[in-house]
């Protein structure tokens, strides 16, 4: 029996060289890029933490590592994605916290470390105010995270995921689906060198601590030393 309202989902993978983050190599070695990752992600479970009074569940691949991501939050509960492509398997992840009985369920990604904390409490605001769906904006068309408060497939599993097009579909079928969605301030995600830049840039020039694993990361490896190369 649950005893929050709240669930917050992480979509993750296992980090793996060559697998992970493909397109930020070059600049980066393939073991850099998936070193990243891995950062970004424990960034974003840091994040996760400070949304009280929340379920917070990673939903996770490969499916036989459940023990990987244990070690990192073993207070996380620990889901394994099912489903044949990434609209199914967001899908899947939301609805069974629905059926479990949470009132309001988000899920987000993992590729945005200074996504700022306060937009996922927002997120659960929003939809406690009225909303019946509630979705964080990429600037790159996509988005960071989609909340709900009761099943809705479609917006899911009728749109071209992992396209420019994704947030401006999902906004329409909303409507279609006579659904109040609101829409929170747009962020970014990192799987390119020109937000890596962005990145770098960001957690440089920030003047207190954001991002802590993925700062740490970028000043060991002198990965700015490596963009200026790159340009």
């Amino acid at each position: 029996m649950q005893h929050n309202s709240n669930a917050l989902i992480v979509v993750a993978k296992r980090p793996a060289p060559g697998q992970t983050k493909t397109r930020l190599s070059p600049p980066l070695k393939p073991e850099q890029a998936s070193a990243l990752y891995e950062c970004f992600l424990l960034d974003t479970l840091d994040h996760m933490r400070r949304v009280r009074n929340t379920r917070h569940v990673i939903a996770y691949l490969p499916h036989d590592e459940q023990e990987y991501f244990h070690r990192f939050a073993p207070d996380f509960e620990l889901i394994p994605q099912e489903g044949d492509d990434l609209g199914e398997r967001l899908d899947h992840a939301l609805t069974r916290y629905l059926l479990r009985g949470y009132q309001r369920v988000v899920i987000m990604d993992s590729d945005s470390p200074t996504l700022p904390p306060d937009y996922l409490s927002q997120a659960f605001n929003v939809l406690s105010d009225g909303a019946d769906v509630v979705l964080g904006p990429c600037d790159d068309g996509g988005y960071y995270l989609i909340g709900i408060k009761k099943a809705s497939p479609r917006l899911l599993r009728e749109v071209h995921m992992s396209t420019p097009t994704v947030a401006a579909e999902t906004i329409a079928l909303a409507k279609e689906e006579r659904l109040n969605l609101v829409t929170l301030p747009t962020w970014y995600d990192v799987d390119d060198v020109t937000s890596l830049r962005r990145l770098a840039e960001q957690v440089e020039n920030h003047n207190s601590p954001m991002a802590v694993h993925t700062h740490q990361f970028l000043q060991r490896n002198t990965i700015r030393h490596l963009l200026n190369e790159e340009a």
